[in-house]
């Protein structure tokens, strides 16, 4: 089953009444959108994303949406959240099976509730997220002439829900639903499109903190539960990694092939700075290290490109709610120079680890002859990663 996940980030947040779409205001550091994007990344249930955004944004998008651990595809939305919806449906990959669909509004949506939903859509054809209501809810009268509303009748809340995204289809159910519902003009989410035609959609249990920011007072309470629950805290981690230099291998530091008459001897590719910036990042979230993930006594990793090792853990420190703010790096080598290539493997790095290539640092040094490094027999590489929460 090959999972795509659609986000609906192309609406101009009119009621939020601020000077840019709410879905690329700031919350701690992140915009709304980016938070959105992480979290479904993080889930391993999604294979890509596809993301619809306002049309004006898509010569010069936010950076996050083009470094990112796995495919990202941006298209210009539509004048309704159904019509962005439908034109990213139409960027489909031919494999996608199953499609979630989630509002960037909504940036605090956990993995399990993606879970959950894309169980039961699978199950079922078609699912959504939603909470029961717990106060009583009453229906009211129009406004009469004076504004006022009178109660028409009290509502049963025992079948009463709250829908939120996400919201999980079979393909071609969807498909179905898009294409005859392209003339609703009341439609507010997909499900309803899928009601209309008599498709049975089933409820999941969804969570009271994925909330919806609409309005001020929402990004405000965004902000507030952020900072309360300590989610712009920063960890730190190191990485150290040496490997032999020896005939007969290729050279290669963050994934970029060096010019030089010997190689790094190793099990993998032996990219000691790969190698030392993925320590450095399981480290800061307490994940482990790159020889408990990726031993040496596994086949599996014999003569691997570490940048995918790399990608792999970055996807570790997800799921466990942490994202890369920077990196630093110093490469320990006689020879070769690698300032020629330094800003290869900034660029090559920034990639797979989510971030910018300007937070990535990257120094060569010397070891002034000491040593087996000092001799031209060995390379070595320090990393410090700092992260931030998700």
């Amino acid at each position: 089953m090959h999972v795509t996940a659609i986000i609906a980030a192309a609406g101009r947040g009119q009621r939020l009444g601020a000077a840019q779409p709410k879905q690329f205001l700031d919350i701690a550091g992140r915009s709304l959108l980016e938070r959105s994007l992480y979290a479904l990344m993080a889930s391993e249930r999604i294979d890509d994303v596809i993301v619809a955004l306002p049309r004006e944004t898509l010569d010069s998008p936010p950076s996050y949406l083009l470094q990112t651990s796995k495919p990202v595809r941006l298209i210009g939305g539509g004048a309704r959240r159904q019509d962005s919806v439908a034109h990213a449906f139409a960027a489909l990959d031919p494999r996608t099976t199953l499609v979630v669909v989630h509002d960037a509004a909504r940036p605090f949506v956990s993995a399990a509730v993606i879970a959950r939903t894309i169980d039961a859509a699978q199950a079922s054809g078609a699912a959504i997220a939603a909470v029961a209501i717990s106060d009583t809810v009453k229906q009211s009268s129009a406004p009469d002439a004076s504004g006022a509303r009178i109660i028409e009748r009290t509502l049963s809340r025992d079948r009463l829900y709250l829908a939120q995204t996400p919201q999980a289809f079979r393909r071609d159910l969807l498909a179905r639903a898009l294409a005859e519902g392209a003339d609703a003009l009341d439609a507010t989410d997909e499900a309803m499109l899928a009601e209309r035609l008599g498709f049975r959609v089933q409820l999941v249990e969804g969570d009271v903190a994925n909330v919806k920011v609409t309005s001020a007072e929402d990004l405000e309470q965004a902000k507030a539960k952020l900072r309360d629950s300590g989610s712009a805290a920063m960890r730190v981690g190191t990485g150290y990694d040496l490997h032999r230099l020896i005939a007969g291998r290729p050279l290669i530091l963050a994934g970029v092939r060096i010019p030089f008459e010997m190689g790094l001897d190793g099990h993998s590719d032996a990219d000691i700075v790969c190698h030392a910036v993925t320590d450095a990042v399981l480290g800061a979230a307490a994940q482990g290290d790159i020889g408990r993930l990726f031993p040496d006594s596994d086949e599996r990793w014999k003569n691997a490109d570490s940048l995918e090792l790399l990608s792999m853990a970055v996807d570790q420190i997800r799921r466990a709610g942490w994202m890369v703010s920077n990196v630093d790096v110093t490469v320990v080598a006689q020879r070769p120079k690698l300032l020629p290539h330094v800003d290869a493997m900034r660029v090559g790095l920034a990639a797979r680890l989510g971030c910018d290539a300007e937070v990535v640092s990257i120094k060569g040094k010397t070891n002034e002859g000491v040593d087996s490094i000092g001799r031209g027999e060995s390379m070595a590489c320090h990393a410090v990663a700092l992260l931030r929460r998700i």
